[in-house]
């Protein structure tokens, strides 16, 4: 049974930094990519970033490019994301995904986390 479990979500202020985890069970790491993807309040769910673990490609939304870094631990079947320079807009429920390549668009393949809240204060 395919798992993704996140945690790292909490409350910080505007500038801050937050690191969360996807820790995957039940496929190999490299049968995947894992994306990142959140939803505010009233708003669609939006993807964030993905990586593809076997090669390193990524993906960042322009919205988090230059803030926000993607990685993988393969032997812990771990991704993170770290996030720096936080803001306000950034206040969301944040899920990590299995999803396909990013260079086809880290399209999410079924396969969810339960989310971790994040919110920014300013």
């Amino acid at each position: 049974e395919v798992q993704l479990v996140e945690s790292g979500g909490g409350s910080v202020q505007t500038g801050g930094s937050l690191r969360l985890s996807c820790a995957a069970s039940g496929f190999t790491f490299g049968d995947y990519s894992i994306g990142w993807f959140r939803q505010a309040p009233g708003k669609e769910r939006e993807r964030v970033s993905c990586i593809n673990s076997s090669d390193g490609t990524t993906y960042y939304a322009n919205s988090v490019k230059g803030r926000f870094t993607i990685s993988s631990d393969n032997p812990k079947n771990t991704a993170y994301l770290q996030m720096n320079s936080l803001e306000p807009e950034d206040t969301a429920v944040y899920y990590c995904a299995a999803t396909g390549d990013p260079l086809y668009g880290c399209l999410p393949l079924g396969y969810w986390g339960q989310g971790t809240q994040v919110t920014v204060s300013s």
